[in-house]
C-alpha cells in the first residue's frame, strides 16, 4: 500500500552555533518523502527526544558520533507508528523506536527500528526511563561506577532525565544515602518528595563544596557526573578511598565555556579513585536485562518519572534550548502530530 502523504516537515541545521545556540541555527523545511525500498518502513513520528549531547553534534569537529550536517535534518531518538511497510518483520500499525527524529515522517530501514510494547509502558517511556536515558543511568551505576550496598552516592543534574532515574536506581541497588544536585528550590524539593533522594544540593545557592560536606560528612563513594567543571572538582575532593566516578556528560562546558576550576587529578590518584568515561552505545547489550528490571520498577512505583513536553515539531528547537539551560524536569520530549 502506498500512502498519499508524500511530504513532511523536518528541522534542519541552518548554521553552526558560536557558543550558546539560538533559534537562528535551525530551519523548518518541507521535504518530499521518497518511495520505500525493500526492507524499509515509513514512520509517522509521535514523540521525539531532545538531549544535551546533541549540542556537541552541532559543532564540526571529530567526536564519538558524526556532527550534524548543514542543510540536513537533525536526528535523534523518536517513536512513532508505522504507516507504510516493505518489511515482513515490521507490519503497518506497529509502534517502533528509531533514530530519525526531528521530522514528522521518517523513512527508516527496518533493521534500524525496534518494535516496542505499548502494553508494557506508554510509548514516550521508551525515550526516557525505558530508553537509552534509563540505560545510561543503569549502566553507569552497575558497570562503570558500581554502587555497592551501604554506599553514599552523589548525582549531578539530578532533576534531569538521567539523574532523576539514576538516583532511584542507586537506592534500588542498595545505596544507603543518595544526594542530588539541582538548580532551585522547586527542583530540590522534587528530588526529596517524589524521587526519594535523601539529601539535596541547590547549586544555584553557591558553596557547592560546603553543601556537599553537610550532606555527606563522611564523604561519598560514587559520583555520577553529567555536569563537569566545579561539580567534578568538588566530587573528587569529597570522594573516599577507592571511590568510583562515572563520567557521563559535561553540560557545563557544552557551549564552549571553560570550567572555572578543574578536578585535582593528583588527589584522585592518591585516593585510588576510578574515573571512567562512558558511552551508552557500549552498553546496549544490557537493554534486555535493564528493561526487565525497569518495567517492574515502573509498575510497582520503585521508579517514578517526570516529563517536560513541548507540543509540535516547530517547538523542538525551543525544547532543545530549554534542556541546555536546565528548563526541564525529568525527560525533555516533543509531542508531534
Amino acid at each position: 500500500m502506498t500512502t498519499q502523504l508524500r511530504t513532511g516537515r523536518e528541522i534542519q541545521l541552518a548554521a553552526r552555533p558560536d557558543g550558546v545556540p539560538t533559534a537562528a541555527n535551525f530551519a523548518i523545511v518541507q521535504r518530499p518523502i521518497p518511495e520505500l525500498a525493500d526492507g524499509q518502513i515509513l514512520v509517522r513520528n509521535t514523540w521525539m527526544s531532545v538531549d544535551p549531547y546533541m549540542r556537541g553534534r552541532m559543532d564540526d569537529h571529530p567526536s564519538y558520533i558524526p556532527p550534524f550536517e548543514l542543510g540536513a535534518a537533525l536526528e535523534g531518538s523518536a517513536v512513532g507508528e508505522v504507516i507504510e511497510s516493505r518489511s515482513a518483520a515490521i507490519p503497518v500499525g506497529s509502534t517502533v523506536s528509531h533514530f530519525a527524529g526531528w521530522r514528522e515522517l521518517a523513512v527508516v530501514d527496518a533493521a534500524a527500528a525496534d518494535p516496542i510494547d505499548t502494553a508494557l509502558a506508554a510509548p514516550q517511556q521508551y525515550l526516557g526511563a525505558l530508553g537509552t536515558t534509563g540505560l545510561t543511568a543503569y549502566a553507569a551505576l552497575t558497570e562503570v561506577a558500581p554502587v555497592r550496598p551501604g554506599d553514599t552516592v552523589f548525582i549531578s543534574a539530578a532533576a534531569g532525565a538521567v539523574g532523576s532515574v539514576a538516583g532511584q536506581i542507586a537506592k534500588a541497588l542498595g545505596a544507603a544515602r543518595v544526594i542530588g544536585s539541582a538548580g532551585g528550590a522547586a527542583k530540590t524539593a522534587l528530588l526529596r518528595d517524589e524521587f526519594g533522594f535523601d539529601a539535596t544540593i541547590d547549586y544555584r545557592a553557591g558553596d557547592l563544596a560546603g553543601q556537599l560536606a553537610a550532606a555527606a560528612p563522611q564523604g561519598i563513594d560514587v559520583y555520577l557526573d553529567s555536569v563537569g567543571g566545579e561539580h567534578l572538582r568538588v566530587a573528587v575532593d569529597a570522594i573516599g578511598q577507592h571511590g568510583r566516578i562515572a563520567l557521563v556528560g559535561a553540560i557545563s562546558g557544552y557551549n564552549g565555556v571553560e570550567p572555572a576550576r578543574t578536578p585535582d587529578l593528583y588527589l584522585a590518584a592518591t585516593k585510588e579513585v576510578t574515573l571512567r568515561g562512558m558511552l551508552v552505545t557500549s552498553y546496549l547489550g544490557l537493554f534486555p536485562e535493564y528493561i526487565g528490571k525497569a518495567a517492574a520498577w515502573l509498575a510497582d512505583g520503585t521508579l517514578r518519572t517526570r516529563e517536560t513536553v513541548y507540543e509540535g515539531l516547530d517547538q523542538a528547537p525551543a525544547a532543545f534550548l530549554g534542556v541546555l539551560s536546565g528548563a526541564n524536569t525529568g525527560k525533555m520530549l516533543v509531542r508531534l502530530g
